[in-house]
């Protein structure tokens, strides 16, 4: 084992092999979870009839959207509509690189991981941007438009309330940060919020404006199909498509995990009676519960309007994110003094 984690080149393909079969199976597992939860709120069943309660549907939709035909309408530039959904892909995918799975576990522990993850996630963007552009249609030039003021918007508030936790642990690295928090918010011998109490804050900060940067509901105006038909993503077609849709969930799972991770102490248990559970399975479990609190308010809130999204982002989240900064800086110093 030590031989291969020394080898950068068998650890790396190997690794990057695991990274993409977890994203493929979450994608089916996201899917399906959105379906009957969404179903239960509505009070019907959703899918029922392929395997038990419709379990095998997700994978016959897989199935079936990778044997559709690859189309490229005419009026397209070529080489920029087929490079965004690598490049949106690929970020999401990269993210995965630096996720603590136990303690001393990761696919790769940097000294720089939350710094890593805010810059990485951020090329999401572009890959946006050359969707919307490349295809030659209105419709998703305006939701590339969106997406991309959207995500610059939105990462200012995340990146403040992550920095509050980067405060609290002494640390960038996302190993770190797990260990110092000793179980999350509450290790269940004491408080552990005794740290930064300001940290209640900069998670409901940092929560609502993921929501935005994986343009989930209420901020799902980039993919607005009541207005935009499908928004940036709406000429594409096949495994290009596929590709949009992996990283879509791919990006809500990354987000339930750097939640755990920052705030939920990621793979440490909750209860120390509970520490024979492997830590992957706790670092999942807490991701999982915020991939169905994405979709629970997907079936519960309206669509912002673009006015208001901008107005949560500048005036209610930035200034709520710079207080809790400044307040958890100020906690630090009389803990320290």
């Amino acid at each position: 084992m030590d031989f291969l984690m020394g080898n950068i080149w068998l650890w790396g393909p190997i690794t990057a092999v695991v990274i993409a079969a977890v994203i493929t199976v979450n994608a089916l597992v996201s899917v399906y979870l959105e379906r009957k939860v969404s179903a239960w709120m509505q009070n019907r069943l959703g899918p029922m009839e392929n395997g038990p309660q419709g379990i095998f549907q997700t994978l016959i939709d897989a199935v079936k959207l990778i044997l559709k035909e690859d189309i490229i309408a005419r009026g397209i530039d070529r080489p920029l509509f087929k490079m965004a959904p690598y490049i949106v892909f690929g970020a999401s995918f990269a993210v995965f690189a630096v996720t603590p799975l136990a303690e001393g576990v990761s696919p790769a522990d940097l000294d720089v991981g939350v710094f890593y993850v805010l810059a990485i996630s951020s090329f999401v963007a572009v890959g946006i941007m050359m969707a919307g552009w490349s295809s030659n249609n209105k419709w998703s030039l305006y939701g590339a438009l969106r997406g991309v003021a959207q995500a610059v918007s939105y990462e200012v508030p995340l990146s403040l309330a992550v920095l509050t936790v980067v405060m609290a642990a002494g640390s960038m690295s996302l190993q770190t940060v797990c260990v110092e928090q000793g179980g999350g918010f509450w290790n269940w011998n004491g408080l552990a919020l005794h740290k930064n109490p300001f940290l209640v804050g900069s998670f409901l900060i940092y929560f609502i404006a993921s929501l935005a940067e994986v343009n989930r509901t209420p901020f799902d105006l980039p993919e607005a199909e009541s207005e935009l038909v499908g928004g940036y993503h709406t000429e594409y077609s096949g495994m290009r498509f596929a590709l949009f849709f992996l990283a879509e969930y791919a990006n809500m799972l990354a987000a339930g995990i750097l939640a755990s991770v920052l705030f939920l102490g990621g793979w440490q248990p909750l209860l120390p009676a509970l520490d024979f559970v492997p830590g992957p399975l706790w670092l999942f479990g807490k991701a999982y519960f915020f991939v169905v609190l994405q979709i629970w308010i997907r079936m519960t809130l309206p669509r912002l309007r673009v006015d208001q999204l901008m107005y949560v982002c500048w005036k209610v989240l930035v200034p709520g994110a710079l207080a809790m900064l400044v307040l958890g800086g100020l906690w630090q110093l009389m803990i320290k003094g």
